[in-house]
């Protein structure tokens, strides 16, 4: 009950810290069993709420996401279904609103130093290198510069590129 006081927790997390402190098995599913009827368990609002926070507040990208819930226990299903509800339009204004953010501080950089740095950035957030070249791409042109070898063919990036992998 302590854990749950402090943050919401996993089914996974709470199984993790009773086999900690030595709970017999079959306590310690009766336990979770009764923590989930009565709702202080549940996963998949777990997950919904993880996914809209760390998108709002750290930027993550559905692949940074749902590394994160797999890493709490979150089965793959729930998982799944949790990043499903990031909006794409809104995945790409978020990342936006990153390298907005971040560019002025590498005005002093040139091109491709500033390109590696962004696209870096976004990668580390989860970020497909398709969307964050493109995305870089597009904030440099606006500020009139251009990069002769940021002009790489799009189809050898979508080569290597899955988006949907999540």
């Amino acid at each position: 009950m302590r854990l749950l006081t402090l943050a919401p927790r996993t089914r996974a997390q709470l199984a993790e810290a009773l086999r900690k402190r030595e709970v017999p098995e079959d306590v310690a599913e009766a336990v979770l069993e009764r923590f989930s009827e009565v709702g202080l368990i549940d996963d998949e609002a777990f997950a919904a709420a993880w996914v809209s926070s760390r998108h709002t507040g750290r930027g993550l990208a559905r692949k940074a996401l749902a590394q994160e819930l797999r890493h709490r226990g979150v089965p793959e299903d729930t998982v799944k279904d949790a990043v499903q509800q990031l909006d794409p339009d809104e995945e790409v204004e978020t990342a936006r609103r990153l390298v907005a953010r971040k560019l002025p501080g590498t005005r002093n950089s040139d091109p491709q130093a500033r390109t590696r740095k962004l696209v870096g950035m976004l990668a580390r957030k989860g970020y497909s290198p398709a969307l964050a070249f493109r995305i870089v791409r597009e904030a440099l042109e606006h500020e009139g510069i251009t990069d002769p070898d940021s002009t790489q063919d799009d189809d050898i990036l979508q080569a290597e590129i899955h988006d949907d992998e999540i």
